[in-house]
């Protein structure tokens, strides 16, 4: 079993991830939304064809998965959209819906193994209760979206979700997400925090966690996977020095302060119609909390290494300040 699909191969982790896997002598082949990022982008050998996947007739996607046996889904919204409100009906038509169209179809194919890639939301959703994450379009349709994959699979094709948490590395064409960042930071002599803290892993972490899923994963469980776990504040200083500012001040702040500032930001979202995935009010209260996760929990069972986080945050954050340079 070592013929992979994956959908949305030319995106950060799912490039990184055929990388993995062709270097493992698995046979490739993937659909991603056009342009191709860079030219050349993909291992010799790859099986790349640019379009849109869910504008396929179901028997086009079937021909598609003819012989293969595992499915990767790298593709979907994640929480950074701002879409007309209501947001859970867009997370669910993007995230949801699609997910359990193409488990249905991998089943009837003949796939054996399907692999979600995640959120540390979802795991982070049933782990504080008491903050009612559930609640919120993104976690909710999170939630959803492997639940109806895993039911589209029960009895014949085993599904597994590896929930992300922060991410860090770059691949060829494409600026890093952390771009956004940099305004909260750059030119500033004091930039307030809240006083919590994520779990952060390294591209080459996914891609090897991806493979571990496929090759030991069990039907219906939900891998949170981390490698380094480090304080909002560490991180924003380490923005801050790469960018040449010693002398910003990187200061935890209380977390009512910041949160009456977002829940008024979450009041104009709504008067223009739009709804965060996450309201700002709400991440206010779990950025004030420390997300870590146990990589122990994930890492001996999925067989991912360890990595230098730090170091890819400085090259992912250094390409940041490149582009925004130009």
């Amino acid at each position: 079993m070592k013929n992979v699909f994956i959908l949305g191969g030319t995106g950060l982790l799912g490039y990184h991830t055929i990388r993995e896997l062709v270097k493992r002598e698995y046979k490739v082949s993937t659909v991603s939304l056009p342009p191709m990022p860079h030219p050349d982008l993909l291992p010799t050998g790859v099986d790349c064809q640019l379009g849109n996947i869910h504008e396929m007739s179901d028997d086009e996607v079937l021909k598609l998965l003819e012989g293969k046996d595992m499915f990767i889904y790298a593709a979907g919204e994640d929480e950074r959209s701002v879409p007309n409100e209501p947001a859970v009906t867009f997370f669910y038509q993007a995230n949801v819906l699609p997910t359990q169209r193409m488990a249905r179809l991998a089943r009837e194919a003949g796939v054996k193994r399907f692999v979600i890639y995640g959120s540390y939301f979802a795991h982070f959703a049933e782990k504080w209760t008491e903050l009612e994450l559930k609640d919120q379009a993104y976690p909710r349709t999170r939630l959803l979206q492997e639940e109806v994959a895993i039911l589209e699979g029960n009895g014949e094709m085993d599904v597994m979700s590896i929930r992300l948490p922060y991410i860090f590395g770059t691949m060829p064409g494409r600026l890093p997400l952390w771009t956004m960042f940099l305004p909260q930071i750059q030119g500033k002599e004091f930039v307030p925090v809240l006083a919590g803290g994520t779990a952060m892993v390294t591209v080459q972490q996914v891609a090897e966690a991806t493979i571990g899923a496929l090759e030991f994963g069990k039907h219906g469980e939900k891998y949170a996977i981390a490698d380094t776990n480090m304080k909002h504040q560490e991180f924003f200083q380490i923005i801050a020095d790469l960018l040449g500012q010693k002398d910003t001040i990187i200061q935890v702040a209380p977390l009512e302060q910041m949160k009456k500032a977002l829940a008024e930001h979450d009041k104009e979202v709504a008067a223009a119609g739009k709804e965060h995935g996450i309201h700002l009010a709400m991440t206010a209260e779990i950025q004030n909390r420390d997300a870590f996760i146990d990589p122990n929990d994930t890492m001996p069972i999925l067989k991912y290494k360890k990595d230098d986080v730090r170091a890819a945050i400085k090259e992912t954050i250094e390409l940041c300040i490149e582009a925004a340079g130009k």
